[in-house]
């Protein structure tokens, strides 16, 4: 296989100009030796597919890889949807957008995401980076890394993906480039007050001064987009009269429609400077700030659940294969919602890096970094109906029919949209913080706040000449420290107990509900009316044990030392690269959090700290044999770690305590884990690579991870007596935890192929294809004894296919991903977060657009415009309960996004 080979030294110089780690170093290497030999031009998708290739092909680890088209155009609007069309990757959509990937069927839990090699902070309540947070007009390629090397300080079971940004010395030369598309979604405006267009902008500026030896790269990206949702939602399936010989049937609902309006900044600035052969630095600053903001509107039904408080009962007139099609909910009662959610979030991520070669075989790497991320969250309800709490007001005869795809249709009679019959407060016994049937809304406002800050040494050493090229060895050392606070609150109309007409100030025009049969209901401004003080406020925390014990910090002090030996030989008179090594993981973590019971309905806190440490070693190996030209054979084996979830870490406790208890325990309760060790798996890949031209391959994998641990709650023995030291009785009580139980193991094979069909023939210039698809499996369990269970975020079939033309300037693709059905984690109750069965999905996009720089206009040259769809065939996401597909959670309609818009490039 020919590669460009510059002196080692040089390399490594460069690598410098994109990230101190060896990821993100060894992506830039290969993109300047691909600068420095090419020599027909290359535009567009197939400028991206050649340098994504190139990548590929030269890597030491099993890597996959998107490249920027041009300054400030990656190939698809976000991040996360690029990185689904990848072998083994597939996303998760929230609200109709992809944020969140899985790696070869390990979910979110199971994978890192790093910024310039650099490992980056979250806004969740977990480690997971939710990736729609970064603009992709400011990125210039995004690697997936499969397998790691001993180098790597932000491992995962999964795999790492390092988003990096430009090195405005290896650009080499000056560039403006400008961006603005026009966005609509076809659905329309759902929600009163809410828009159906938006747009998208960004400007980026290169240049280089002083004979380049100082380079500079700003870049700034805006977003507002529409987001618009027609949602089925239930709350389960139970027996008709919960007489397990009669069918199942629908036991409430909740559907409604949302209309979102997503806005975010972002900002880019990089400089870097080389005065010499000797020294490069670089400093690069990336900061975005993220509000979404949503209205949510629709009636919540009780079913079967709600007999006896809600309706009289459900009367079923047909049903189908052990569920009830189509009935009647008797003297129904219901609630409407009219609900904001509303996240506002930021994240900031500073890294500084020099590289000193001290001679010819001496370098020597320091790196120092920080990342940061807030998010503050409003998720309020607010209610209305005909009366206030169960057995009051106007009901109503509620039809219901299924619709077949999971949803139901219904029929009624009362008008939902009077606001002389429909009245503010709360028509259902939910709550009584102030007094009977006082609940009359409830706003959640969590806080997240995580920091990170990271200092790393290495030295290299490179060898004249031997089987060994050079040895690296280092120690990088880490703080992160991320909090949550949770908290809640009852609200109670100030009128209470009277009912409350919304007032005129308040009221806006009805919003149609027609999608599921209810026509029209009542629409107010919500947060508004909570704004101006008409509720009163009761904090959850002082009467609910749960949301007593949600709020914690962790603090995580990591330190890495490793050693690694690259290879460059032969073998058998075939050229042999690689690397091993090994890495020591020194970890100390400990958590800030509540212990917490409830005596006289009053919940009582005690403070608690708890801590733990312990070591991991880490050793990884990496072959690559270039069994022929174009052709390689990888082998890589590692053992690799990822962090339990900081959400699970905790140290708060909830317990009830009985003094005379029959079975000799007397505490009981639930626990987080401060002791929780990571997840630790030991993975072998084998991988055949064929490059046949310089923009056509195939590829494909086989891999095991042999799991060492998983993470389950379990029933364990909790000592209370250090908490409660004056407490009689027996101090170890039983709570419930999570756990390091057994493991398990994932496998699979993953199979991809590029090709420009003009290598065939001239008249199909332009035109080409990637396909690529996945088969995974796994079985996990808790104890040795027990039954497997799903791997969340596994799908056990992955397919992605993109066909384009590119030629003269015109440029057309279609492009669609598949993933089987899945464990997927949504949003509950409260904003919590549970996981549910997740149906199949195929998605589409297109686009269609024109470089006028192919012209041969001269004053048109740089500009490009474009026409894109996403969600063609408007795919809906739904979810399910138990083993039968119809028992649909979650039915969700999104509608197409229509985007138009021009770059100009000088």
């Amino acid at each position: 296989m020919s590669l460009f080979k510059p002196s080692l030294l040089t390399l490594a110089m460069v690598a410098a100009s994109t990230s101190m780690y060896g990821y993100a170093a060894e992506a830039e290497d290969v993109a300047t030796a691909d600068e420095s030999i090419e020599v027909l031009k290359v535009t567009g998708i197939r400028r991206s597919l050649k340098e994504s290739q190139s990548l590929k092909m030269s890597s030491s680890s099993i890597v996959e890889a998107i490249s920027a088209e041009d300054i400030g155009k990656l190939p698809d609007v976000s991040i996360a949807e690029s990185l689904a069309r990848l072998p083994g990757v597939s996303a998760q959509r929230l609200d109709g957008r992809a944020n969140v990937i899985s790696i070869r069927g390990m979910g979110p839990d199971f994978t890192t995401a790093t910024l310039n090699g650099r490992e980056q902070t979250s806004v969740n309540d977990n480690r997971g980076v939710e990736f729609d947070q970064y603009p992709s007009e400011l990125l210039n390629r995004v690697v997936v890394y499969k397998t790691p090397d001993a180098s790597v300080m932000a491992q995962a079971i999964g795999g790492t993906v390092d988003m990096q940004t430009i090195s405005p010395l290896t650009h080499g030369e000056q560039t403006f480039a400008v961006g603005i598309r026009g966005e609509l979604n076809d659905l329309g405006s759902l929600n009163s007050g809410s828009s159906d267009t938006g747009y998208r902008g960004s400007i980026s500026y290169i240049d280089q001064f002083v004979d380049d030896t100082v380079g500079i790269a700003f870049g700034y990206a805006r977003m507002q987009s529409p987001n618009q949702e027609e949602r089925w939602q239930a709350w389960g399936y139970p027996n008709l009269d919960y007489d397990e010989s009669n069918p199942f049937v629908l036991g409430g609902a909740k559907p409604f429609v949302r209309s979102s309006e997503l806005e975010r900044d972002g900002f880019l600035g990089v400089i870097e400077y080389a005065p010499n052969d000797f020294y490069i630095s670089k400093l690069d600053l990336f900061y975005t700030k993220f509000t979404d903001d949503q209205r949510l509107r629709g009636i919540e039904i009780p079913g079967q659940w709600g007999a006896d408080w809600g309706n009289t009962g459900v009367t079923a007139t047909e049903n189908e294969d052990g569920l009830v099609t189509k009935g009647v909910i008797n003297d129904a009662a219901v609630v409407l919602r009219n609900d904001v959610n509303k996240r506002d979030a930021e994240s900031l991520s500073v890294g500084w890096n020099n590289k000193f070669a001290i001679n010819d075989n001496w370098l020597v790497t320091a790196d120092i970094a920080y990342s940061k991320s807030e998010r503050t969250d409003i998720g309020m309800e607010s209610y209305s109906g005909t009366g206030r709490g169960n057995g009051n007001g106007a009901v109503d005869q509620l039809g219901f029919e299924y619709d077949g795809k999971g949803g139901y249709k219904f029929s009624h009679d009362l008008d939902y949209s009077d606001p002389n019959l429909m009245k503010l407060g709360g028509p259902f016994s939910w709550g009584d913080p102030l007094g009977p049937d006082s609940q009359d809304g409830f706003i959640n406002k969590p806080e997240i706040e995580d920091e990170l800050a990271s200092a790393k040494l290495t030295a290299e050493y490179i060898f004249d000449d031997g089987a060994v090229r050079s040895v690296e060895f280092g120690v990088n050392y880490s703080e992160r420290e991320k909090s949550k606070l949770d908290s809640g609150y009852y609200l109670t109309l100030k009128d209470y107990p009277d009912m409350q007409t919304v007032p005129e100030k308040y009221l806006l025009s009805p919003t149609s509900l027609e999608f599921f049969g209810m026509g029209d209901m009542l629409s107010y401004d919500s947060l508004a009316f909570y704004n101006d003080g008409n509720y009163t406020e009761t904090n959850a925390d002082t009467v609910d044990l749960s949301r007593a014990t949600n709020s914690w910090l962790i603090n995580e002090e990591v330190t890495t030392a490793f050693v690694k030996a690259n290879l460059d030989t032969d073998l058998f008179d075939l050229p042999l690269t690689g690397n091993f090594g090994v890495q020591a993981v020194m970890t100390d973590q400990s958590s800030d959090g509540t212990v917490a019971t409830v005596d006289g309905g009053e919940v009582i806190k005690t403070p608690r700290t708890a801590s733990d440490s312990y070591t991991e070693w880490l050793p990884s190996l990496n072959l690559g044999l270039a069994v022929a030209d174009g052709q390689m054979l990888r082998f890589a084996a590692a053992r690799t770690l990822t962090r339990a979830r900081m959400d699970k870490m905790n140290a708060n406790v909830n317990f009830s305590y009985d003094a005379n208890p029959s079975d000799g325990v007397n505490w009981t309760g639930g626990a987080g884990n401060t002791s929780l060790r990571p997840w630790l798996a030991r993975q072998y890949d084998i991988s055949y690579e064929n490059y046949f031209s310089d923009q056509g391959y195939f590829a494909i994998a086989v891999f095991y991870k042999d799991l060492e641990n998983f993470v389950y709650d379990q029933t364990s023995l909790f000592d209370f007596g250090s908490i409660f030291p004056e407490q009689p009785g027996n101090p170890i009580g039983v709570v419930t935890q999570p756990q390091n139980g057994e493991g398990g193991y994932v496998q699979g094979i993953e199979a991809s192929f590029s090709m420009d069909f003009g290598m065939w023939a001239d008249g199909l210039e332009g035109f080409g294809t990637v396909l690529s698809g996945s088969y995974n499996d796994s079985e996990v369990k808790e104890t040795s004894d027990s039954e497997p269970t799903t791997l969340p975020g596994l799908s056990e079939k992955t397919f992605n296919a993109t066909v384009y033309y590119e030629n003269s300037g015109f440029e057309a693709r279609v492009s669609s991903r598949y993933r089987s059905e899945f464990l997927g984690e949504v949003t509950a109750i409260s904003l919590s977060r549970v996981n549910v069965n997740v149906k199949a999905e195929t998605v589409v996009d297109a686009q269609i657009g024109y470089d006028f720089s192919e012209s041969g206009i001269d004053a048109l040259y740089g500009l490009s415009v474009l026409l894109q769809v996403n969600n063609l065939t408007n795919e809906p996401f739904t979810s399910y309960t138990g083993d039968d597909a119809r028992f649909v959670r979650d039915y969700q309609n999104y509608g197409r996004n229509y985007m138009l818009g021009a770059n100009y490039k000088f």
